[in-house]
């Protein structure tokens, strides 16, 4: 390699400085050592990188194009070492988080802006996934942390959980949609004669999961709870939708709520981890993640 690091920090000091003799102050080197290093550095590139005219040490086009573009290198060799010194001290060089597609990221981004604060150097990822795939994604190693995934984890073990949050499910319709003349409550034979609306399971390796949806029962299928609640609206179909999502549309009338024979439902959310050494970046979240953080944003 004709470009070595050394040399770069020297190019550096000699413009940063101005001289060939304040940057060897600079390095705590000795002048003739300065010069030996950018002479090489110019025959082994075979071009000039100084206008030696005069007495400032003046780069040349090229020795200027070299410069801007080591900087880059020299920084994220800087950057490089940093992180290195964190990761002996516990702290993650990345932390990837997924959270359920249903609940609320305000809180969250708020959470991640302070953890931001402890200049750990964590690269932290942040995903969502939908019903069975944050486990999915907790066993497969795309994730180190879940949050709002559904009860009855894996068999197998290998993770640590613990209760999140309550969802309240509600049973809801476009006040136009036929079902919006019926009784309450509604039995499930008269529901599973109309469409259902259900968003896919992101699952990539465990069997994807499905809810609320009746024997027999016609389904489309969407991407995304923001996805859901607009093909409600719009009288595309049925089905159940977390209430603090939907409160806004209820009050509105754009969505009715309607009560069914199986009753109120409702389902706890969990946060997960792998078993194993845990560390600061991750452990870190795992304390601040109580079961109370959820609980004004879903009521």
């Amino acid at each position: 390699m004709k470009i070595t690091l050394d040399a770069l920090i020297v190019l550096d000091a000699i413009h940063r400085q101005g001289s060939f003799a304040a940057a060897a102050e600079t390095l705590h080197r000795v002048p003739s050592a300065i010069t030996y290093s950018m002479k090489k550095l110019e025959q082994d590139l075979d071009t000039p990188l100084f206008n030696r005219a005069g007495h400032r040490a003046r780069l040349t086009e090229s020795g200027k194009f070299l410069l801007s573009e080591g900087r880059h290198l020299l920084d994220a060799v800087s950057n490089l070492e940093n992180q290195v010194k964190k990761v002996s001290k516990g702290w993650e060089a990345e932390l990837n988080i997924a959270i359920a597609d249903m609940l609320p990221v305000d809180n969250l981004l708020e959470l991640i802006n302070e953890f931001y604060q402890q200049k750990s150097g964590t690269h932290i990822k942040l995903h969502t996934e939908v019903y069975g795939g944050t486990w999915d994604a907790l066993m497969s190693n795309r994730a180190d942390l879940i949050i709002g995934a559904p009860d009855n984890g894996p068999t197998g073990g290998g993770y640590h959980s613990r209760k999140l949050c309550q969802i309240n499910w509600v049973f809801v319709i476009a006040p136009d949609h036929p079902l919006a003349n019926e009784h309450n409550p509604i039995a499930e034979d008269i529901i599973s004669n109309y469409r259902a609306i259900a968003v896919a399971d992101t699952s990539r390796n465990l069997p994807p999961r499905t809810a609320g949806i009746y024997t027999g029962q016609d389904i489309f299928t969407v991407p995304d709870f923001k996805t859901k609640i607009k093909a409600h609206i719009m009288g595309m179909g049925v089905g159940f939708l977390p209430r603090y999502l939907i409160q806004k549309e209820i009050e509105q009338g754009l969505l009715i709520e309607k009560k069914i024979e199986t009753g109120h439902q409702t389902a706890t959310a969990y946060l997960a981890w792998r078993t194993g050494k845990t560390g600061r970046s991750l452990q870190w979240f795992i304390d601040q993640l109580s079961s109370s953080f959820f609980y004004e944003q879903l009521k």
